[in-house]
């Protein structure tokens, strides 16, 4: 057994029984490759990570290859998403090396951590032009040995290399133009065939297509709503979408949204919940509303610990497989529906004999379930409830199967992703569970994600807490305790979003010189190289998700030190924006909520009063991308300790009647009470009743 086994690490745990010496990411391995002077294989991963299998059971698990890394490196594992900080590092040094990246990530380094030699998967003996994995490793030994002064000065260029000028360093105006271009650029980038993106591989990109609902909201381009809603059809009729149990794949490998690469991430969900939740509030498509809860009740079903926090990933593999806990064949499906039922829901769902997925078929949708009935000639209702039955069925079903690995340990930056969506989906959609759940997961966050001095901490998996928050731990965290406290007007919760925000301005999170903000502080381990996190990956990048929530918060407390470092994190990756928008979508929609307009609902009045809840049910009915919305219930007493006190102040509430107060563009109306408030908190803005082109291509399921 190597030294894997007192690991939290569910992808760590893979590894434990394997035949090489693997040993953490810590000071005893470092410091035994400088004691014995030999280089470190640094291999990274994740548990859902399909060919992190493969090369774990083609080489880390055979001995002869395990023989040539013992003998030669220190061999060090690390999970990526337990330490993104790592990860960013040497990603950085593969991609400048190989021109690409991903998982797992194979890096060799210098005993002082300098990468000289990278790539990503190696099999075990040479394949389609790849070298083996023995080959590789051989060599990069063998020029240790024999070439060790010149892979040291190698190393040391490699690392200058990886040093990059800040892009702040250009002049880059913050404004509207920011936002235009890039709506250009995605609509260069636009699959008119298919929507989405660029080509094969084809992965969701929520925050870029929650952007285009704020440059259609601010311009009325109507092609940037259809964008988006015939990116957000096809994704949802697709194979990336599990139709049975709810939830969205990793990505398509294919263009057409069919066949995904079926690992399920904690953080997809949240952020394309987030964009079907906001594309249902601008078109008011019922079947984008149906996606979202759905992708909830998947998270609250399958994805959620005991302990009410939310875990970061199941596994594409089961049985050995890729994909099998997901795939049908027309038998099967005939098992458990029989007859009629059978041959409807192969029909709708393209469950065929010679399947689109090795044989076997990948549920989804190639024409709309009202097309189907038409062929059938069927009432479209009657068949979208024989649909929904035949579902919950099949979901029956399917959970008696060899279910595929969960990586159940939770992860704060994701659980704030997944806090900010359902706290805004139960609001919107009127489900209070949703709402529920998100209060329960903040509340176990900020009581058992902390160290032993009381600060957040990044991960915590089965009653172990560990690893010193990150800035996107802190900056996702608050963003989702926003939107708690918008969603249950409880002023505990954005008093501790203020807290983190804090933390993030006074911890040494802020680049000084520049505004863009380090994933660490100076509290965290010194790694190789320490520089702004300006980019966005799959998740909200450090500077972005900063200036996001700092944005909100500032609008929400009026406190100008969160409004000033919002915007100059802004400025850091303002000519990154200019230059490759699709590079930093979450700072461009912080960009949006910082320029303006801002509107600010405040409503005053008795939580049990009628009039109230139908006021808050249609404030949310509407799409406010710039919005803020603040709840007082007179009962609760003087606000001096409530960070929004500011919001309040002057603006009283009347017995019997809920009172709105609605400022805009600077510009405040008289207040409102009673019904006449409740229709001005519902009254719609022209733009949100357009019908853009791929309405027509609902993917309504019933």
């Amino acid at each position: 057994m190597n030294k894997l086994a007192s690991a939290t690490s569910p992808y760590l745990l893979q590894h434990v029984d394997n035949p090489v010496a693997w040993e953490p990411w810590g000071e005893e391995a470092i410091d035994r490759a400088a004691r014995e002077g030999k280089p470190i294989f640094l291999s990274v991963g994740y548990s859902a990570c399909h060919w992190c299998h493969v090369m774990a059971h083609e080489s880390f698990e055979n001995p002869a290859i395990a023989a040539i890394l013992n003998r030669s490196f220190v061999c060090i594992k690390v999970d990526r998403e337990e330490r993104p900080d790592i990860d960013s590092v040497y990603m950085a040094a593969v991609q400048l090396l190989t021109g690409r990246g991903g998982w797992p990530m194979s890096v060799f380094l210098t005993p002082d951590l300098e990468p000289f030699f990278a790539g990503t998967y190696w099999p075990p003996e040479p394949r389609h032009g790849m070298p083996s994995f023995p080959q590789v490793a051989t060599a990069v030994a063998t020029a240790w040995a024999e070439r060790r002064e010149s892979v040291v000065k190698q190393a040391g260029e490699i690392t200058a290399a990886l040093v990059r000028p800040e892009a702040a360093a250009q002049a880059t105006p913050v404004d509207a133009a920011l936002l235009d271009a890039a709506a250009m650029a995605l609509t260069r980038a636009y699959d008119p065939t298919f929507g989405g993106f660029g080509t094969a591989p084809k992965f969701p990109h929520a925050m870029d297509l929650r952007l285009l609902l704020r440059t259609f909201a601010r311009s009325g381009r109507v092609h940037d709503l259809e964008m988006v809603c015939h990116s957000l059809g096809g994704m949802a009729a697709g194979g990336i979408r599990d139709h049975l149990g709810g939830g969205f794949a990793r990505y398509s490998v294919d263009d057409r949204w069919l066949v995904p690469h079926f690992e399920k991430m904690l953080y997809d969900n949240a952020l394309l919940g987030m964009a079907f939740l906001e594309a249902h509030l601008v078109t008011g498509r019922a079947d984008f509303a149906e996606v979202v809860s759905s992708t909830l009740d998947y998270v609250l079903r399958d994805m959620t610990d005991p302990e009410g926090g939310f875990w970061s990933a199941e596994d594409a593999d089961s049985e050995g497989e890729e994909g099998r806990f997901y795939v049908w064949t027309p038998d099967e499906v005939a098992e458990v529906l029989g007859g009629s039922d059978a041959d409807l829901f192969c029909e709708a769902y393209d469950i065929t004999i010679t399947g689109n997925f090795e044989g076997r078929s990948i549920p989804n949708l190639p024409v709309p379930v009202a097309t189907v009935a038409h062929r059938r000639g069927l009432d479209p209702a009657e068949l979208s409830t024989r649909l929904a039955d035949a579902r919950r069925r099949l979901l029956e079903a399917r959970s008696r199967r060899v279910k595929p690995g969960v990586d159940d340990k939770v992860l704060v930056a994701w659980n704030g992703l997944m806090i900010d969506t359902l706290a805004q989906a139960g609001s919107v959609l009127g489900e209070p569970r949703y709402v529920t759940a998100a209060v329960r997961a903040a509340a176990f966050l900020l009581a058992r994600c902390h160290d032993d001095r009381g600060r957040l901490v990044h991960q915590w998996r089965r009653g172990r807490a560990g690893g010193l928050a990150f800035a996107d731990d802190l900056a996702c965290l608050a963003s989702g305790l926003v939107s708690l406290t918008e969603a249950t007007g409880d002023p505990a919760w954005i008093s501790s979003a203020c807290t983190l925000a804090d933390t993030l301005i006074d911890g040494g999170f802020i680049d000084e010189a520049t505004g863009g903000v380090f994933q660490t502080s100076p509290a965290h381990e010194r790694l190789l190289l320490r520089q702004a996190e300006l980019l966005d990956n799959a998740t909200p990048g450090a500077t972005g998700m900063t200036a996001t929530v700092l944005a909100r918060l500032a609008a929400l407390t009026g406190r100008e030190r969160y409004r000033r470092a919002a915007e100059r994190a802004a400025e850091a990756a303002a000519a990154i924006a200019a230059r490759a928008p699709g590079a930093v979508p979450q700072t461009l929609l912080a960009i949006d909520f910082l320029l303006g307009p801002t509107e600010e609902l405040v409503v005053v009045g008795s939580r049990s009063l009628p009039d109230t809840t139908r006021l808050l049910a249609a404030a949310w009915k509407r799409f406010r991308p710039r919005g803020i919305l603040a709840v007082r219930d007179p009962a609760d007493g003087p606000t001096e300790a409530d960070p929004r006190a500011g919001l309040f102040e002057g603006r009283p509430g009347h017995d019997g009647d809920v009172t709105l107060y609605r400022c805009a563009n600077h510009t405040c109306e008289p207040p409102l009470r009673g019904g006449a408030a409740v229709a001005r908190a519902g009254e719609t803005a022209s733009a949100e009743a357009v019908h853009p082109r791929g309405a027509e291509n609902q993917t309504a399921t019933g």
